[in-house]
């Protein structure tokens, strides 16, 4: 079966860096095209948002092939909150047939957040339940119902994970049953306090979780001392250290957003050295013309061919 970019750069122990586009609300391509441009030769492979936030956008399956037609290597990221499972394992299906190769398989955030709160939710199933039926589907050669497939879906699969999250001591657990289930990579929540995810990071090592899984160490840049207050404050199991908070107010406001692009790479520079770390994941969340600057500033530049 085929490789996906990512699987076999991770095969070869190549440190990985995957980034992220998040389709526009409207059915322009070229907006799409856009985001990809500047993420051309600069990472391994593109994750592409499944409307996140509860926003309606532009499919991310119609987003991948576009960015697939770019050169690149999407990874289709599905929720469980729109489609139950009929839906969902037909999308795979029609993913893996158009020759997208790597799946993000997410819960999905409440409708409430977005742009349509009283739309109906589905979660017929969760994100563990959808790792395990990729891998059904894939390993088995069959639906969730029994009935034997006519073609298995070539898919590397993938799952999200915040390592703060409360209760602190069960995430990685939490991370082995999702390796149980067939996670092969993971990308993990904005780090911003180091220690707490090198102590997480321990637990993993413990469990031989990172020899079954790829981890990815996500990271996002700060524009501002305020956009960092905010992330603490009011976004729900983000970590963020007050001192790192307090090096951005050091700075003045105008130089705010390059003290922010230098603490990621400071923390990409860090990340590379922890055990078990395998790869970044920059989400430069509509900030994508920094991503090349980051990573060439983190020695990540250039990347192997695809």
């Amino acid at each position: 079966m085929t490789q996906s970019n990512i699987e076999r750069l991770l095969e070869k122990g190549v440190f990985v860096v995957t980034s992220e586009c998040g389709p526009p609300k409207g059915a322009d391509a070229e907006a799409v095209r856009k985001k990809g441009s500047l993420l051309k030769g600069v990472v391994d492979a593109v994750n592409v948002t499944d409307n996140q936030t509860s926003v309606v956008r532009m499919s991310s399956f119609a987003s991948c092939l576009i960015l697939k037609e770019m050169g690149f290597d999407p990874i289709l990221q599905m929720v469980c909150r729109d489609r139950n499972r009929i839906a969902l394992q037909s999308d795979i299906l029609g993913a893996a047939a158009l020759g997208i190769n790597n799946i993000l398989c997410l819960s999905g955030d409440h409708q409430s957040f977005g742009d349509h709160p009283g739309g109906k939710n589905v979660f017929d199933i969760d994100s563990m339940q959808l790792i395990n039926t990729v891998r059904t589907m894939r390993d088995e050669g069959r639906l969730i119902g029994g009935e034997e497939l006519k073609g298995r879906p070539n898919l590397f699969i993938g799952a999200a994970e915040n390592p703060f999250a409360d209760p602190f001591e069960i995430r990685a657990m939490r991370l082995g049953k999702k390796v149980k289930a067939g996670c092969q990579f993971l990308q993990t929540q904005c780090i911003y306090n180091l220690e707490k995810f090198g102590k997480w990071m321990e637990m993993v090592r413990e469990r031989g979780l990172h020899e079954k899984c790829a981890i990815l160490a996500g990271v996002t840049p700060l524009k501002s001392a305020g956009m960092a207050r905010y992330m603490k404050t009011s976004v729900p199991g983000m970590d963020v250290p007050e001192e790192l908070i307090d090096r951005l107010k050091g700075v003045p406001k105008e130089k705010q957003a390059e003290e922010g692009v230098k603490i990621c790479v400071e923390m990409i520079q860090q990340l590379k050295e922890i055990p078990g770390v395998r790869g970044v994941h920059i989400m430069a969340i509509e900030w994508e013309e920094k991503v090349a600057e980051i990573a060439e500033a983190a020695g990540l530049s250039p990347r192997p061919e695809a």
